[in-house]
C-alpha cells in the first residue's frame, strides 16, 4: 500500500484504467468468439460490429492500431469461411 499521496493517486487511476481496458478487451474478445460460432443470416452484422469495437479500442489505446488491423481482417476470414 503506498504511503505517498502522488503514489496513491497513481494507484487509484490504475485501477481505474485497467478496469476500462478490461472492458473494451472483453468486448473484443466476445466478438471474436462471436465471428467463430458464425451465423450465417447476421454475417454483415458480425463484420460491422466487430470492426466498430475494434476501432473505438484502438483509439482508446487499449489495444495497437496494428493489432486492431490484423484483428479486423480476422473477423472477415471467419465470416466469410462461415457463409
Amino acid at each position: 500500500m503506498p504511503n505517498i499521496k502522488s503514489a496513491k493517486k497513481q494507484m487509484r487511476q490504475d485501477q481505474r484504467r485497467t478496469k476500462d481496458n478490461d472492458k473494451y478487451m472483453n468486448q473484443v474478445e466476445e466478438v471474436i468468439k462471436a465471428a467463430k460460432k458464425g451465423v450465417k443470416s447476421k454475417k454483415n452484422e458480425f463484420v460491422s460490429k466487430g470492426y466498430s469495437i475494434v476501432d473505438r479500442a484502438a483509439k482508446k489505446h487499449v489495444i495497437h492500431n496494428n493489432k486492431a488491423s490484423r484483428l479486423k481482417a480476422r473477423i472477415s476470414r471467419l465470416v466469410k469461411k462461415a457463409s
